[in-house]
This record gives structure tokens, C-alpha cells and sequence, in this order.
């Protein structure tokens, strides 16, 4: 099960490839930002929550959003950012995520 679940993210990823390389220039780091983003979307969710994931990346791509359509457009990839630094600060764990508590 667990080759046939890496079959298919590979065969996504090379589809996905495939499709974006006719509009971007194509080179080694091209995916760079977009991972930078969905780390950000994973921790403002909470690691290892689904749900939690899908809310942080919905989060961070409205907060972009409107951050490029209210405040300077030029700073978009800024906002994803300062919410990550934002979520960490108010709520570590991650929006759905649960709280360990050790004994001190």
C-alpha cells in the first residue's frame, strides 16, 4: 500500500511538472516558494492534522490575498510569513492542533 500511495504522489508531481513547465521557466529551484508556503500552511494548521492543514493553507493563501489586494502587492510572499510568525507566537501547537504538557 504504501508503494502504490508513493506511485501515485510521484505520478502527481510529474504530472504537475509537466503542466507547469510550458509556463514557467523551467530550472532546479523552481519550487522553492511553493514549499516555503506549505511548510507555512502545515505549522499554522498543526503538523499531523489533515484538517489543520487545509485551514492553514487556506489561511495563508486569504491572508496573501488580501494582503496583495489591500496593502502593497509587491510584498505578497511577505504575508505568508508574518502570519507563520503570528500563529507561532499565539498558538505554537498550530490552529487544530493539540497541546502537549509535560511535568515540569
Amino acid at each position: 500500500m504504501v508503494l502504490i500511495l508513493f506511485g501515485i504522489g510521484c505520478a502527481l508531481a510529474a504530472g504537475a511538472g509537466v503542466l507547469i513547465g510550458p509556463i514557467n521557466y523551467v530550472e532546479v529551484s523552481m519550487g522553492i516558494g511553493i514549499l516555503i508556503k506549505a511548510f507555512a500552511a502545515a505549522v499554522v494548521g498543526g503538523f499531523g492534522n489533515l484538517p489543520g492543514a487545509v485551514l492553514g493553507g487556506l489561511l495563508v493563501g486569504v491572508t496573501e490575498s488580501l494582503g496583495a489586494g489591500y496593502l502593497a502587492g509587491s510584498y505578497k510572499d511577505i504575508y505568508a510569513f508574518i502570519l507563520l510568525i503570528v500563529a507561532l507566537i499565539v498558538r505554537p501547537s498550530g490552529i487544530l492542533g493539540v497541546t502537549v504538557k509535560t511535568k515540569a
